[in-house]
């Protein structure tokens, strides 16, 4: 009786245990939110989200704000009116987004909104070489990746989404296979067999060959030259040059003459440095010259005017002679005939 009320004891501590560990694993689980409400959003993925469970987290710059609630297809939470509308619903996956608000920066449906006109766009993302994907919040230009406008009302805020790394670089590769494809090959394989045709034509006998022939011709006349050319004979003569040259340089009469290039050099300094004061006695002796000419003017004025008057006394007596000769020999001319 003991035993088995022992064994129930030791049962019921082990499932509290258990529910101990379950309910620490899912408080774990939730980053501790348990009881705080979540602020959710969703976003549409046009590419593949295998790897993305319910749980993964949400991050923002690397950041956890949160984590996805529910993975699902969009037709099946939001059945197409039309035709049109169950096409366009059918290739986008819902993802919604539980994000915790003592984390998260967007707080309600019109800070979402202006987050989203500023360019806050959702991506899938890939962490390391585990592939375990998760979604990745961040800022990007509006311009490149608009919203995209859906036919149905959503049940909470969207935030736009935008294709990953991996589905760009995919994306981008398909593009440049496509333009391969209609890229005119066999077009562009005739302009190149063209384009060789045509340089072997000038290799051989266009423009080209010939240049090449009045190439090698030059070379053999320049190896003539040389051959034909006493070159040993002209480098001994220009060792010989050199070495008189040397020997000149290296005698008596270059020295003395550099000896006295260098005392006249000296010596026209020296002059260079008396020509200063030569230049300043000349110019008192210029104004001392200058001086002595306004004395000399200022003495002779009086005698020149004294001789401008003798001058004009010689002309008046010459006149007079040559009119009356006798009036200075004999006395006062006769009166004029009117007065006889």
């Amino acid at each position: 009786m003991a035993s088995s009320s022992s064994l129930y004891v030791r049962v019921g501590a082990l499932i509290l245990v258990g529910l101990a560990l379950g309910l620490g694993f899912l408080l774990f689980l939730t980053g501790g939110g348990f009881g705080r409400q979540s602020i959710v959003f969703e976003t549409y993925l046009e590419e593949s989200v295998t790897g993305l469970e319910v749980g993964a987290p949400v991050r923002y710059r690397g950041v956890q704000i949160g984590q996805v609630s529910q993975v699902g297809l969009v037709n099946a939470e939001y059945p197409p009116s039309s035709r049109n509308a169950a096409l366009e619903a059918f290739q986008l996956v819902l993802v919604r987004l539980s994000l915790d608000p003592a984390k998260a920066t967007v707080r309600s449906q019109e800070q979402a909104m202006r987050s989203v006109e500023r360019g806050l766009r959702a991506r899938l993302s890939s962490q390391g070489i585990t592939g375990v994907a998760y979604i990745e919040l961040d800022f990007v230009s509006p311009e490149r990746f608009p919203p995209r406008e859906v036919p149905w009302e959503p049940d909470y805020p969207v935030v736009p989404s935008m294709p990953s790394t991996v589905a760009q670089v995919q994306n981008a590769a398909e593009a440049i296979l496509s333009r391969i494809q209609q890229a005119p090959l066999e077009q562009l394989l005739d302009d190149v067999s063209g384009i060789v045709r045509t340089l072997r034509t000038q290799v051989d006998e266009g423009d080209f060959a010939h240049l090449l022939a009045e190439a090698a011709q030059t070379m053999a006349l320049l190896r003539q030259v040389v051959q034909s050319s006493d070159v040993p004979a002209m480098v001994a003569e220009l060792r010989g040059v050199a070495a008189d040259l040397r020997t000149t340089f290296a005698g008596p009469e270059i020295r003395e003459a550099l000896a006295n290039t260098g005392a006249a050099t000296e010596e026209m300094r020296r002059a260079l440095t008396r020509l200063p004061a030569v230049i300043g006695a000349l110019e008192q002796t210029a104004r001392a010259a200058r001086n002595t000419t306004q004395d000399t003017n200022a003495d002779l004025a009086p005698i020149l005017r004294d001789l401008r008057a003798v001058v004009s006394n010689l002309r008046d007596t010459t006149e007079t002679l040559r009119r009356a000769p006798g009036q200075a020999i004999f006395g006062a001319p006769p009166p004029p005939p009117a007065n006889r």
